[in-house]
């Protein structure tokens, strides 16, 4: 491989392992033993194997002869373990591992007499399942394209990696209006029946909240569904079943319009079908980074990024699904392995590329079957709907195993996958995730356990590792997934850069919407404490840092705790810690909660298991947040003993100091994954006006920065031909900030302007992003409203005024706040939930500090737009005594 693999590793473990593979090194203890069979003197490392990857597998698998293939060292490890003095270890020398098919793994490959069998890497040892893409041309008549013979066996992939750099599906906006049908859109023109493959091509529902201008399409603000074409002839387009119905049929109470049975998300995609963009067809190679699989053809076609020389870049096409397949069963697990200083890279996912496609309903999971909309996961609630409620189909893991137990994983690698990472699924008990890092991943980092009413996962610890910049295709896909488990531990772990959640907890609470109690389950005994989270939610919306659901346990002792961990600067809306439907028994104690957008602990939902009208029980103590709600109980949700927050200064050092990834761990912080490149392209723009001559520009930010920190944004406005009008930029720290870009100098008679946003890092800039819808800016003259609802919540020295935005905000978009204290301040608010939060109506917060305790204070709230300052809504308070 030419693309820089996960550095630095221990160095001593390298240099130590070199020395055993060296040949003919007299006094070898480990070459002397292993050849114990030819008259050499036996020790306890006799049965250890030996892997390179110019290996013969006709050989003895010795130090001297070592085997090629990871099938082949299994197979001797099988014959070998039973007379292992110790720990039987399989060495795997620097180098890449390429494997059409994973590496199957049983009872019979367990560790023997209390010993584990340890696979263990350099650091700079890679378990691939890629093929490399060799013989690149340029393409006659299209500048800046070449193309390349697919690789023997390679028949489909969804992902394309130059030099370790993930490339971009080729993709764009929809060419042709979009009206729904029961089998899939008639369209105005017949543009995608004359492309080259339109069955290869796939409609991407991007959602998230509906701000300014930004459509909500999908199923759900947490999701981004995908259907392929079946087939497009003149303006008719038939879209693949059961992707489709399973996206538009979901059933609905027949006395409860708009909710689904499955009570999670609408009944039909959203916003009458429409798209969010097109992507896989030759016809929207396009951009520099873009590529296209013509699978008839048998070529590969890519487009350079500047810089790039494809003809000798290192080029891998994601090929095998699996590269490790743990296959325990409850009467016989695997167990005692060990996975040291190994990456895992270049496995793809096809199941969203055939005709299931990937009709999500959170975190990655997905309804399936011909009649998986009718009845999968629907249990009790219609006839023949499958059991338990909310068994839909999980997202497989690249990594898997089911039935494990005494399983580790430490000083890995989980980077350029295409499924989830690492799934240690149904069944696995006691078992270690340590050290590791998870980047570049299309979906799920690691999932834990199984929401199907099976064998929970038990006493599974994961702890110092690095979970970021994922997901990079399925973006309601979230950091760590947990489902139904017991005895789990997350803890010191550092997550960030993400699109979505960073850790989901839990399943099956959506009960309590229908007034029905939560699905029982065996979850109990979870712990969440001392994670550093930050930059997450930074592409979707209703989540959270830690996102819990349903029952976490049999009474507040054995319910989840959520302690000791320090979670901030969430961009999407939500919560920090956020206890969703049905989430009873957690403790949220002792947590640093800032910079939330909505709120920092929520939400209360009533518990139905009895007739009470009580919330379901939790408990949220000493925590240090900006929020500010007062202690109390109300009906079974305790707050109490928490402390309003002006800055992190505020917060206990020690808590601070004891989160996130420990001292003995953090050099996997340095570790790099491919070669720098610039970001990944800003996603969900949108557009406002600000005024007769500019536009307000909002976009998500980029959370895959290339391995190089984002430095600023450029907003491109853009004529209806094509041409560039006018740019702005602004540098991410300012962004951050403020959450828009101010576009001037456009002639309304030249518009309607669409925007494109790109992202640049100290290395390059990104591609643009897909456009925004069209705008013409106008002139602003009518002020919006004044707030609703406005609260001080005070502390001695501290108060957080809450408030809800406007109901009507004139004839332009709210861009922030101005407060006004009694003291003579005047705090200006901006940020990214001062501007989804009026077309949401949910509430915001700010902390105002340097107050005298013991003193009555006033503060004004107006919103702000572009045509000015609004009528203030007025609030008063005393601070307590000091």
């Amino acid at each position: 491989m030419r693309g820089k693999m996960l550095a630095p590793r221990r160095a001593a473990l390298v240099a130590a392992l070199s020395a055993v593979l060296a040949l003919g090194v007299p006094g070898s203890v480990t070459a002397a033993g292993a050849d114990a069979g030819n008259g050499h003197p036996a020790d306890t490392h006799a049965s250890d194997v030996y892997v390179t990857p110019t290996g013969d597998d006709h050989a003895q698998g010795t130090a001297r002869h070592p085997v090629r293939t990871l099938q082949r060292a299994r197979d001797l490890a099988r014959t070998r373990a039973a007379r292992a003095k110790g720990d039987l270890t399989v060495h795997l020398a620097s180098g890449t591992y390429r494997t059409d098919k994973p590496l199957v793994l049983d009872a019979r490959d367990s560790g023997r007499n209390g010993h584990t069998i340890v696979w263990q890497g350099t650091g700079s040892t890679v378990i691939s399942g890629g093929k490399q893409v060799q013989g690149w041309q340029p393409v006659h008549g299209r500048p800046g394209l070449y193309s390349a013979p697919a690789p023997r066996g390679l028949t489909d992939t969804r992902q394309l990696y130059v030099d370790g750099v993930r490339a971009q599906r080729a993709r764009g906006e929809v060419p042709v209006g979009l009206t729904p049908t029961a089998t899939g859109y008639t369209t105005t023109a017949d543009t995608l029946a004359h492309w080259r493959h339109p069955s290869d091509a796939e409609f991407v529902y991007s959602s998230g909240e509906e701000l300014w201008n930004v459509e909500r399409n999908g199923l759900g603000q947490w999701t981004e569904p995908r259907c392929r074409i079946a087939a497009a002839k003149d303006t008719t387009l038939t879209m693949v079943q059961p992707c489709w119905d399973n996206s538009n049929k979901r059933v609905e109470f027949p006395d409860i319009p708009g909710r689904t049975v499955s009570m999670v998300g609408p009944g039909h995609l959203t916003n009458n079908g429409k798209a969010s963009y097109i992507e896989n067809a030759y016809e929207l190679l396009d951009q520099p980074g873009e590529w296209y699989l013509d699978r008839s053809a048998h070529t590969v076609y890519y487009m350079p990024r500047k810089g790039e020389n494809i003809r000798h870049a290192d080029v891998e096409a994601a090929a095998a699904e699996k590269l490790v397949d743990g296959r325990g069963t409850a009467a016989a697990p695997v167990h005692d392995v060990a996975f040291r200083g190994l990456q895992f890279s270049y496995a793809t996912w096809l199941t969203p590329s055939s005709s299931e496609g990937f009709s999500e309903i959170q975190a990655g999971y997905t309804v399936t079957g011909p009649t998986g909309w009718a009845t999968q996961g629907l249990c009790g609630f219609v006839e023949g709907g499958t059991c338990p409620f909310a068994s839909w189909t999980p997202m497989p893991g690249n990594v898997s195993f089911a039935y494990g137990t005494h399983i580790e994983f430490s000083d890995d690698a989980f980077t350029h996958l295409g499924a989830a990472g690492l799934e240690l699924g149904t069944g696995t008990t006691d078992s270690q995730v340590k050290g590791s890092t998870f980047t570049d991943i299309s979906g799920n980092g690691l999932e834990i356990g199984a929401v199907d009413g099976r064998t929970p996962a038990s006493g599974v610890e994961v702890t110092n590792n690095h979970l970021y910049a994922l997901p990079r295709e399925f973006h309601g896909s979230v950091g760590i997934l947990n489902g139904y488990t017991q005895h789990n531990t997350l803890a010191h772990n550092q997550l960030d850069h993400l699109g979505y959640s960073a850790i989901s907890m839990g399943w099956g609470g959506w009960p309590d919407k229908v007034g029905s109690p939560v699905t029982p389950n065996s979850s109990h005994d979870n712990a969440v404490r001392d994670n550093l989270i930050f930059d997450y939610m930074q592409m979707f919306d209703d989540g959270g840092g830690i996102y819990t659901q349903g029952l976490t346990g049999t009474s507040q002792a054995d319910g989840e705790k959520v302690t000791g961990n320090v979670i901030h600067d969430q961009w999407g809306l939500g919560k920090s810690v956020y206890t969703d439907n049905g989430c009873t028994y957690e403790t949220v104690e002792g947590n640093v909660l800032y910079g939330a957008s909505y709120a920092n602990v929520a939400s209360s939902h009533t518990d139905y298991r009895d007739q009470l009208g009580n919330h379901d029980p939790t408990l949220i103590k000493d925590n240090w947040w900006e929020e500010g709600t007062a202690d109390g109980d109300n009906k079974g949700l305790v707050t109490t003993g928490n402390h309003i927050m002006t800055a992190p200064s505020d917060a206990p050092a020690a808590i601070v100091g004891n989160a996130g990834i420990e001292p003995a761990y953090r050099g996997i912080l340095s570790r790099t994954a491919g070669a720098v490149s610039a970001p990944e392209a800003p996603s969900r723009v949108g557009t406002s006006t600000a005024g007769s001559d500019a536009l307000y520009a909002i976009f998500n930010p980029s959370f895959v920065d290339g391995g190089s920190p984002v430095l600023g944004y450029t907003a491109h406005a853009l004529r209806p031909d094509g041409t560039e009008a006018a740019t702005a930029t602004l540098s991410a720290a300012d962004y951050k900030r403020q959450a828009y870009i101010r576009i001037s100098g456009l002639r309304a008679d030249a518009g309607p302007f669409t925007v494109t946003v790109t992202a640049a890092n100290a290395h390059g800039i990104s591609a643009p992003s897909l456009a925004s819808a069209p705008l013409r800016p106008t002139a602003a003259t009518v002020l919006p409203a004044a707030p609703t609802g406005p609260k001080l919540r005070t502390e001695a020295k501290a108060a957080t005024v809450a408030w809800t935005p406007p109901t009507d905000m004139g004839d332009a978009k709210v861009i922030g706040y101005r407060l006004t204290v009694s003291d003579g301040r005047t705090i200006e608010v901006t940020g990214r939930d001062a501007l989804v939060g009026q077309p949401s109506g949910k509430g915001m917060f700010r902390v105002i500090g340097g107050l005298t305790p013991g003193t009555s204070y006033t503060v004004t709230v107006a919103a702000v737009t572009a045509a000015g300052a609004g009528p203030a809504a007025t609030v008063k308070a005393t601070t307590k005594a000091g």
